[in-house]
C-alpha cells in the first residue's frame, strides 16, 4: 500500500486539491485507491457547505493520474501529466457526497492507449454503494 505522500510525488495536484490518501492495490491495468477527505469542511471543490457528486469525476481523473504516474516510475520514466479531455457514460447514483460517513474507493481501469492518451473507466462506491462510474480520456502532455 502505498500513501499520501508518495502519492504527492506522483500527480501534479498538491496540497488538499491532490484527492487520494492511499493506494491499496495496482497492476499495469488498473488501480484501487481510497480516500477520507470527502467529509472534510475545507475541502477545496466544496461549494455552499457540500462537496456535490459531480466533482466524483474528479476524483476519477486523479485515480487515472496515479495510476500513470506509478506506471511511469515504474519503467524509470518521468511522470508525465495529462489533461482531462471527455467524460463518457458518467452515471452519479448520488446527489452529494460529503454526507457519507465511509471512505471512498476507487478503482480505475486502463481500456485503450496511444503513445498520447489513454482512455479508463473508473468507479467509486462508499461502504460498497456505487456512488459513480464512467469512462474518462485524457491526453498526455509529452514535451
Amino acid at each position: 500500500m502505498l500513501g499520501r505522500e508518495d502519492i504527492l510525488q506522483l500527480v501534479p495536484h498538491q496540497g488538499s486539491m491532490c484527492l487520494w490518501d492511499d493506494v491499496l492495490a495496482w497492476s499495469d491495468t488498473a488501480i484501487e485507491l481510497r480516500a477520507f477527505n470527502h467529509r472534510d469542511p475545507a475541502h477545496p471543490l466544496r461549494c455552499d457547505g457540500q462537496l456535490r457528486a459531480i466533482h466524483l469525476c474528479e476524483y476519477g481523473a486523479q485515480a487515472m493520474a496515479v495510476h500513470g504516474g506509478l506506471r511511469g516510475r515504474q519503467r524509470g520514466a518521468a511522470v508525465v501529466p495529462g489533461v482531462l479531455v471527455a467524460l463518457r457514460d458518467v452515471q452519479l447514483h448520488v446527489a452529494r457526497i460529503d454526507d457519507l460517513c465511509g471512505p471512498l474507493e476507487a478503482t480505475a481501469q486502463v481500456l485503450a492507449e496511444a503513445d498520447t492518451s489513454q482512455q479508463y473507466a473508473f468507479r467509486i462506491q462508499c461502504d460498497g454503494r456505487l456512488l459513480a462510474e464512467g469512462r474518462a480520456a485524457v491526453m498526455l502532455r509529452l514535451p
